[in-house]
């Protein structure tokens, strides 16, 4: 498989939690990334490519198109660059797939990569729920099972921070009626890649009054500290969110973001 977790090395707890308005506490992280890692870089980018597409499918993906392998990523399924709005959906992109590998590598889930795969529109962000991760303890459908569903909102250039937690926040709290859509999409995106026994497993999620779980929520901002500020964060209320006892809080902060984001788009295409 394409997946590696050397990258979440990178990513350190501080000691010190933020609270929001409301007094919800708030994980901090400081993402620092070595650039020069090539090794761990690679890997990162491979893991990262294979969202959009995997590799070995490129090839038959390409087909007929007449691009090289770097053009066809380029050109079709990686967002733009410089223009219009590819930037921020590499921004958002990136934002996504870290606290996806924060849910699976640290939360300890399982967590289909379905999401970026299927778009049609390159610089368009993909519908439904950001993403979402199962931890399930056993084959027998256990109500201690575990259902996770995070929005992850990011600010990575500009010069006025933005309230990016108060957003993922309040896109949180539309998860809940968005759930069973979101669930369908990714049980039928499994299935048509083969993956039935993985198709079957998100069924169990999918009829909570005869099938209790846990089920949780998740808000994460990531921010550039060129453009963070406290504020953005302790201004944020969690009060109308309507599952607010089972929302956690996750802000994670960084130099160059986009700069990273930028790199790893560039290996992932140079060496697929």
């Amino acid at each position: 498989m394409p997946w590696t977790k050397e990258h979440i090395s990178w990513l350190a707890e501080r000691k010190h939690k933020l609270k929001t308005s409301n007094g919800k506490d708030v994980k901090v992280y400081d993402f620092t990334p070595d650039l020069t890692e090539s090794k761990i870089m690679s890997a990162w980018a491979k893991h990262f490519r294979n969202h959009y597409a995997f590799d070995d499918e490129i090839d038959l993906l390409r087909n007929g198109t007449g691009l090289s392998k770097k053009e066809y990523l380029n050109n079709l399924k990686f967002p733009n660059a410089t223009s219009g709005f590819g930037p921020g959906i590499r921004a958002g992109d990136f934002g996504e797939i870290l606290m996806s590998d924060y849910l699976e590598y640290i939360l300890d889930h399982w967590v289909p990569r379905t999401r970026y795969g299927n778009k049609t529109i390159k610089d368009e962000s993909t519908k439904g729920a950001d993403l979402i991760g199962f931890k399930l303890f056993d084959d027998t459908r256990s109500e201690k099972d575990i259902l996770t569903v995070i929005e992850a909102k990011a600010q990575f250039s500009g010069t006025k921070v933005k309230p990016r937690l108060q957003d993922a926040v309040d896109d949180s709290a539309k998860d809940t009626i968005r759930l069973a859509e979101s669930l369908n999409a990714m049980k039928q995106r499994l299935y048509d890649r083969g993956n039935k026994s993985e198709a079957v497993s998100i069924g169990r999620f999918q009829s909570p009054t005869d099938l209790p779980y846990k089920l949780q929520f998740g808000a994460a901002a990531l921010f550039c500290n060129t453009v963070y500020d406290d504020t953005s964060i302790t201004n944020c209320s969690t009060a109308s969110h309507p599952e607010n006892k089972n929302l956690f809080l996750v802000l994670i902060k960084g130099d160059a973001f986009m700069k990273t984001v930028h790199k790893l788009f560039e290996i992932a295409a140079d060496e697929a």
